[in-house]
């Protein structure tokens, strides 16, 4: 009776709604899970806000289906709102209702039925959606254990606020951190009540009910906070989630991420063929980050001074903040554009140094290509990412700010001279390149995120 059973089941094609919150770094990890699921045979929708589906560039590699659903404002996402509080409030209200008109329609599609939702864990409603149709509810993180740990127990009232300062911080699983290593909703209480609210307490309020959790980090990278979460929750690591020619190369044509926000300039690459290896300086804070007009100059000061060839990403929206005339006093050793294909950046043998902000899908992309890391964290989890580079994988530095909370020019010259030629240069380069190793492999046949993957897809075939 019981193979009767699980015959008939294996029968059926799961089918998994994949929902994103309507960001780029969210966007991209979830669609690279989706992908992995697809390979594998599942029929997967992803689904985003339309607000941010008006925006997405598709690239024609990609075959994963988009849908929507409603954050209440679908002409401007969250810059059309009065406020970012109005805007959550809004989409918290307007986006059940929405998500649940979704999986009435692809109830009724030709993929056949849903077996799954997998929710970004900042939407946590999603669950409750997924429990009035009878179907699996996995929350996705997309940040790191450690960080998830940290706002977890901060949830949970075990890490207590506000911090005193100088005293460590002692979070279970984790190695003792300071109070600057916090995300900054923690270090910096106050400075951002309603994102504070969403990831702190909202991201948390039914993560126990979820079937299961799955996290974007690789196991081998953080194997304590892992297996301390793995207590707590039915937890799964299944990163690093980036296209897999830049891993395990399972998927083929899988060479980006396929939805953008951003129109890449791909002179970066032809720049970057006619530079020696290991003599570039990348530079990118990511596709949210506003630096002060002071910390971008000292840093365009810093590359100006600098003895290495840089190449620069700098958004449309923080151009004004370049000093005057800075593109072309130096176009002999540097180039800066708007955006470029940082995948194919990092893999490229002339980048020696990766000048980041530490963003959690920057830093996993950066591991995984083996390029050291120079940290200057600006806000949410990547001060923590930073602590993590430089003491607990040692395949970088993080910049030091001054009383100002400013990274000074000869700071940033100082660090970069370190990881491209200094003393630490040989044992930050060895470092990246056994996590780059390790990366491959999880994601590789029967390495740690792909047993992950297979044990989930095989809960949905018998559920």
């Amino acid at each position: 009776m019981a193979e009767s059973k699980k015959s008939s089941a294996a029968l059926r094609n799961p089918h998994c709604l994949v929902l994103s919150y309507p960001t780029q770094g969210h966007l991209n990890p979830m669609l690279q899970f989706s992908k992995r699921l697809q390979h594998k045979g599942i029929a997967v929708t992803l689904a985003t806000t339309r607000s941010m589906s008006n925006t997405i560039h598709h690239a024609p590699s990609s075959s994963i289906a988009l849908d929507t659903i409603s954050d209440g404002y679908d002409e401007g996402g969250i810059a059309q709102a009065e406020s970012i509080e109005y805007y959550l409030e809004r989409f918290w209200k307007v986006g059940p209702e929405t998500l649940t008109e979704l999986v009435q329609k692809l109830n009724a599609s030709v993929s056949g039925p849903l077996s799954c939702i997998v929710y970004d864990a900042f939407l946590p409603w999603a669950l409750d959606v997924a429990r009035k149709f009878g179907l699996v509810g996995a929350v996705f993180f997309t940040m790191s254990c450690a960080v998830d740990s940290i706002l977890y127990h901060v949830h949970k009232g075990v890490v207590k606020l506000p911090l005193a300062g100088g005293e460590a911080v002692r979070v279970p699983g984790l190695p003792p951190l300071e109070v600057r290593d916090m995300p900054s909703f923690i270090s910096d209480l106050g400075s951002y009540p309603a994102f504070f609210k969403m990831v702190v307490h909202d991201q948390f309020t039914n993560v126990e009910k979820a079937d299961c959790v799955l996290c974007n980090t690789i196991y081998e990278l953080e194997k304590e906070e892992a297996d301390y979460l793995s207590n707590l929750w039915p937890l799964r690591t299944i990163g690093p989630t980036i296209p897999s020619t830049f891993l395990d190369k399972q998927i083929e044509e899988d060479k980006d991420y396929g939805f953008s926000i951003f129109r890449p300039n791909i002179n970066a690459l032809n720049w970057l063929k006619h530079r020696p290896k290991g003599s570039v300086i990348y530079v990118s804070f990511g596709s949210m980050a506003v630096l002060k007009p002071e910390q971008m100059s000292e840093v365009a000061l810093a590359l100006k001074n600098s003895t290495s060839h840089f190449l620069w990403v700098v958004r449309a929206s923080e151009e004004t903040k370049l000093p005057e005339s800075f593109s072309e006093e130096i176009s002999d050793k540097g180039l800066v554009v708007t955006w470029c294909p940082q995948l194919e950046v990092l893999a490229d043998d002339a980048v020696g140094c990766f000048l980041t902000n530490c963003g959690w899908n920057s830093t996993l992309e950066a591991l995984s290509s083996g390029v050291p890391m120079l940290a200057l964290p600006q806000w949410t989890d990547q001060s923590t990412n930073a602590r993590y580079i430089m003491d607990v994988w040692k395949i970088g530095l993080r910049a030091e700010a001054d009383e100002g909370g400013i990274v000074r020019r000869e700071e940033i010259e100082r660090c970069t001279r370190e990881i491209m030629e200094g003393e630490i240069s040989k044992e930050v380069k060895e470092n990246s390149k056994k996590w780059k190793k390790l990366a491959r492999e999880a994601m590789g046949k029967s390495g740690s995120s792909d047993k992950n993957i297979n044990e989930f897809i095989d809960s949905l075939v018998l559920s």
